[in-house]
């Protein structure tokens, strides 16, 4: 029979159910899951009824209780945790108990430990994420990246706005929300291993419903690349879409920035000098990111006969034309992309949000 101790899941939040007798592998197994942030269930054989079992998301059987589990029900999500890899009936046991997985303590423990947290956090589909750096200075990518991230809030999704470029001024002042409460990048430069994604999100500044990792007026002007990794993961694993401004200064921080992106916007005024710049750093970021695309972007009063067609920018630099975004008279006059809601960027943005899941999924160009 089966005696469950007295840990509820607390708030409807799922928490696997651990299956073992064998004090010190139940040890190991509930400090992987504090780790994870998680209480979970503990028996120790085949439930009395089928609502535990068939419950919970993730079921941790270990080597001990295989033969008790013989009679219960098939179901998805079973791992046997084992020790001695050397042991000739592991995978009969797996097999008689329809384990998904076999997993050797020690060598399994950081991935069991992400799983534990994704599945506690009901982690589902990450979301598209998408990259924004200009072909030179000025050329607007924070901008861009702002618009991108209000639009995407406006049309009712889950929407994070990361400003990966640390003496870039940050993000919250172009969004006029430097003085909103919420952690910025200093309190995440330690961060390694695998960060809470709920947690991150209810921890940073929500402005109208976007919320904004951003620099605060410190003096850090640096990002170790692992906590890059692990934070972006984490925003990424909530779904929707996540939105980064890239620095132009390619870094190891930046390149963990880069390798987590489904696309990448390099931002470029239609002009000669602007285009070769943006050649290199096409070369550069073309190195790391799979889906590179431009979108021109008039400089301010740059409307003269020597201007570049869009098409021709594209070509010169050797990748595919997302778009072209068209000068913006209320942001030039000081709003917020926020603000300027009606204007050409937001038409720019929603559109571009109509036509990029479609156009990732496909390999076409949005």
């Amino acid at each position: 029979m089966v005696e469950v101790s007295a840990v509820e899941p607390r708030g409807g939040r799922r928490v696997p159910l651990i299956v073992t007798e064998d004090v010190g592998l139940l040890d190991d197994l509930l400090r992987l899951c504090a780790a994870a942030g998680v209480r979970p269930e503990v028996g120790h054989g085949a439930p009395e009824g089928r609502g535990r079992w068939e419950a919970a998301p993730l079921v941790l059987v270990g080597g001990d209780a295989a033969g008790r589990l013989r009679g219960a029900a098939r179901r998805d999500g079973v791992m046997l945790v084992e020790r001695d890899q050397d042991d000739p009936g592991v995978w009969r046991r797996a097999v008689e108990i329809g384990a998904e997985q076999v997993l050797m303590l020690p060598d399994a423990e950081q991935w069991l430990m992400d799983r534990i947290a994704d599945v506690a956090e009901g982690v589902g589909r990450p979301a598209l994420t998408v990259g924004v750096l200009g072909g030179r200075g000025g050329a607007g990518a924070s901008t861009l990246a702002c618009g991108l991230a209000a639009a995407s809030a406006a049309a009712g999704r889950r929407t994070l706005l990361v400003d990966a470029d640390p003496i870039g001024g940050g993000l919250d002042v172009l969004l006029g929300g430097e003085a909103a409460d919420g952690l910025r990048w200093p309190a995440f430069v330690h961060s390694r291993g695998r960060v809470g994604a709920t947690a991150l999100e209810e921890s940073l500044p929500c402005l109208n419903g976007l919320r904004v990792l951003s620099w605060d007026r410190g003096e850090l002007t640096a990002l170790p690349p692992e906590a890059m990794r692990v934070v972006l993961a984490a925003g990424r694993r909530r779904g929707g879409a996540v939105v980064v401004d890239l620095p132009r200064r390619i870094d190891a921080s930046t390149v963990e920035a880069l390798a987590q992106l489904d696309l990448a916007l390099l931002v470029v005024p239609p002009e000669l000098r602007a285009v070769a710049a943006a050649r290199r750093v096409a070369d550069t970021v073309g190195m790391v990111v799979r889906d590179l695309r431009v979108v021109t972007a008039p400089a301010r009063g740059a409307r003269h006969s020597g201007a570049l067609d869009a098409d021709e920018v594209a070509r010169l630099i050797g990748l595919p034309l997302a778009g072209e975004l068209p000068l913006d008279a209320g942001v030039l006059a000081g709003r917020t992309p926020q603000e300027a809601s009606g204007g050409p960027l937001r038409r720019f943005c929603t559109g571009f949000w109509e036509r990029v899941p479609v156009a990732v999924e496909q390999g076409e160009t949005p």
